[in-house]
């Protein structure tokens, strides 16, 4: 199976799906606290490279999962059996960090019909399309329907596109986007206002092209920058997630650290700069020493790639009603070191932090959200469990 790495495609000792090359870093790390109460209940076990899930709000019938290689298959929530195939979308490049990655149904879906993906092009550029489901069958996308939102041309490197969609409490569309590829950020995409490559995009999801103006204007419009960027300084916002006002972001590393950013609403993330390449995490990367954080929104979790860790894979604050326990809880997890943990976020600091040791498992892509909330697993192997107490 061709594999999806989320870092520098070059590096000769990738052990597989996201791993990446370097030594480890000065980050030390020490592992939470253990908890057995929740565990996974196997869904189904026969996708090829799943790397999403998600469910039209208030859908409690059907999950969506997003395969890499371009299909969006629908599944019954309880059976895990295959309902149809909802969407198989043509003209994509797949392979390595490429393909179909990420899905979000508009909040209005169940009256204008409106879904939205973010894909590699046959060219291999990012792109972030609007679609239509069928007038005459809810298990089916109309394939004809497609607008081009964005078009983001990525020539010289195929790794980090990102690949996550999700509405903000504003009501804009918003999409990580990575640095371009290539070790380090060569051409320091991330740092440029110019560029939307390593960025987070705020945009209109009814005009191609056009910024989000819900709630104000993007902060670089007025000044000379890209109008589609939110915030910037991410090597590659693989998945992220909004918990009411607050926004997280999972950013994959370079070669030595993995970092998670919290940052509160209203307006959680804009304009602000979370430090790629000048730093990697809370550690000077370029320059090596004597980095200046002054202006930077630093991660509120890193971690090192000590004990096999290698790329974070961002979840999402728990709001089902099946685990009372652990409402408001957020879940991440590492794709080599296969560990699941969680933290609250609470007064701007991570607390509670813990580790689920029932819930880890081999090379997971991505977590999923359904139409209830309840939290999913996702492994390259073509697994898709739900999180349950146990």
């Amino acid at each position: 199976m061709t594999t999806l790495i989320l870092r520098m495609t070059l590096c000769v000792c990738l052990a597989g799906l996201f791993a990446a090359c370097g030594e480890d870093g000065d980050t030390q790390d020490t592992t939470p606290p253990m908890s057995t109460a929740l565990t996974l209940q196997p869904i189904s076990s026969n996708l090829r490279a799943p790397v999403f899930l998600t469910a039209p709000r208030g859908d409690v019938n059907r999950l969506f999962v997003v395969e890499q290689g371009g299909t969006i298959k629908v599944l019954d929530r309880t059976t895990g059996s295959q309902l149809s195939i909802f969407l198989t979308l043509t003209g994509i490049t797949s392979g390595g960090e490429r393909g179909l990655l990420g899905l979000t149904f508009d909040p209005n879906y169940s009256a204008n019909g409106r879904f939205y993906v973010h894909y590699t092009d046959a060219n291999g550029a990012i792109t972030i399309s609007r679609f239509l489901v069928s007038a005459s069958d809810a298990n089916v996308a109309d394939s004809t329907s497609q607008v081009i939102l964005v078009s983001i041309p990525h020539p010289t490197f195929t790794n980090h596109n990102g690949g996550m969609l999700a509405f903000g409490p504003d009501g804009c569309l918003y999409a990580g986007v990575g640095d371009g590829g290539g070790s380090g950020d060569p051409n320091n995409n991330a740092q440029s206002l110019a560029s939307s490559l390593g960025k987070m995009l705020r945009i209109d999801p009814a005009t191609p092209g056009a910024a989000c103006t819900s709630g104000g204007v993007n902060p670089f419009v007025l000044t000379g920058g890209n109008q589609l960027i939110w915030s910037y300084g991410l090597r590659n916002p693989w998945r992220f997630a909004f918990d009411g006002d607050n926004l997280y972001i999972a950013d994959v590393g370079q070669a030595t650290r993995e970092e998670i950013n919290v940052s509160s609403g209203p307006n959680a993330g804009r304009g602000l700069n979370y430090g790629w390449r000048l730093m990697e995490g809370s550690a000077c990367f370029d320059p090596a020493t004597n980095c200046n954080s002054g202006g930077l929104t630093l991660p509120v979790i890193e971690y090192s790639h000590d004990n096999g860790a290698c790329s974070v894979i961002g979840g999402f604050v728990y709001r089902g009603p099946a685990a009372p326990a652990i409402q408001g809880t957020y879940f991440y997890a590492d794709f080599c070191a296969g560990f699941v943990r969680s933290f609250r976020f609470s007064n701007g600091s991570p607390l509670e932090h813990t580790d689920w040791p029932l819930l880890a498992a081999p090379s997971i892509t991505s977590f999923g959200q359904d139409g209830l909330n309840e939290l999913y697993i996702l492994t390259q192997g073509g697994t898709v469990s739900r999180i349950v107490p146990n």
